[in-house]
């Protein structure tokens, strides 16, 4: 098998690791800042707690190749995580919890809290969950009065280069949420944020929907692995 025993006592862990190395990750993580491991140090001491009897620094650095970095490896489908050489189920659920976690702390810091005023916190947020999807994802993030988070709902899921949103079917959800606002989040897997002209479009066919019917489209949020493009900021809205 890939994965390894669980380990909590200390000798275990390190007996087979004569040069220290292991504890010497550790005493880095605990005494230091946010840089003070290495990327692919990071996913060593993850594969290190699933995997306690094995040099694992090897695997950290194939698993960085393969997917282009930390947020690839976190971000990767657990069943190819589990397959790649040398991991399985144990492993990759070892990245995934780490993955889950950024989520949902991510989304601690939009919840409850007005969105325009945490804006910084709702792009941390999004870029988390979508910037490294393979497939284009469109989400409406319904707001309240008070520009409150209601409901944080994929609209639809499409090919590489494809993604549908029906602006009747938009409006119509909000008004059923009694929903006074909303922004519209979609990714783009090529990794570029830059908005099309279709994506220009459908915006303001949805904002003019909403003007009708008294629902403000407060923004379209781009998000792609080279950042984030808003379409209110661009002018385009």
């Amino acid at each position: 098998m890939a994965d390894g025993e669980l380990f909590d006592d200390k000798a275990k862990r390190d007996g087979n690791d004569p040069s220290g190395h292991r504890a010497r990750l550790r005493a880095r993580l605990i005494a230091g800042g946010e840089d003070a491991l290495a990327d692919h140090e990071l996913i060593e001491y993850l594969l290190m707690t699933a995997i306690p009897r094995r040099d694992v620094k090897p695997l950290a650095r194939t698993l960085i190749d393969r997917f282009g970095g930390l947020a690839g490896v976190l971000n990767a489908d657990a069943r190819t995580l589990a397959n790649h050489p040398g991991m399985g189920e144990t492993s990759a659920a070892a990245m995934k919890i780490v993955a889950l976690s950024a989520r949902r702390l991510a989304r601690a810091g939009v919840k409850d809290q007005p969105i325009l005023s945490s804006w910084a916190a709702l792009i941390d947020y999004l870029m988390i969950d979508m910037a490294h999807l393979t497939v284009e994802r469109v989400r409406v993030l319904y707001l309240d009065t008070r520009n409150r988070l209601i409901a944080d709902e994929v609209q639809n899921e499409g090919s590489l280069d494809e993604a549908a949103i029906h602006p009747r079917e938009v409006i119509r959800r909000a008004m059923d949420l009694g929903a006074a606002a909303l922004i519209l989040v979609h990714n783009h897997p090529s990794g570029s944020p830059e908005p099309s002209r279709a994506d220009i479009q459908m915006t303001n066919r949805i904002a003019e929907a909403g003007r009708l019917l008294g629902i403000t489209v407060h923004d379209h949020v781009i998000v792609g692995r080279q950042g984030h493009v808003s379409l209110k900021a661009k002018g385009l809205i």
